[in-house]
């Protein structure tokens, strides 16, 4: 049974045992949220038609625009897996490259905190 005296002045035992738990409970609900994040970002009807494509393949296409998208790239104190980052930016580059009228997206930088480029084509 707790005394008033301990209810009110956790020991430092006690005090661990609760950082714990908080720590684990913070875990869970980041890796939770991790989990599920591919489905943060939907492809929009317009990013329906808009594929990845290369430098190569765009040789004979008009620039319509430039795509400059971002995501978070962590969730509190944990980072998020880069193909997952990746993917998101990807869906991210396909639906501001349809909303601009084009049908392809070319990466045209890498991924830097979370924010990457994409020009965008119409082929």
């Amino acid at each position: 049974m707790l005394t008033l005296h301990t209810a009110l002045h956790p020991t430092t035992s006690q005090q661990t045992t609760h950082h714990k738990r908080l720590a684990q409970v913070l875990m869970v609900g980041a890796l939770a949220l991790g989990a599920c994040s591919s489905s943060w970002v939907q492809v929009t009807p317009e990013g329906q038609g808009v594929r990845v494509a290369t430098t190569q393949d765009i040789a004979s296409c008009t620039r319509v625009g430039t795509a400059n998208v971002n995501a978070m790239d962590n969730i509190g104190f944990v980072q998020r897996g880069a193909a997952r980052l990746q993917e998101e930016l990807i869906s991210l580059a396909r639906n501001e490259g349809g909303r601009l009228g084009g049908n392809r997206v070319v990466p045209e930088s890498t991924i830097e905190n979370g924010r990457q480029t994409f020009g965008a084509f119409r082929c």
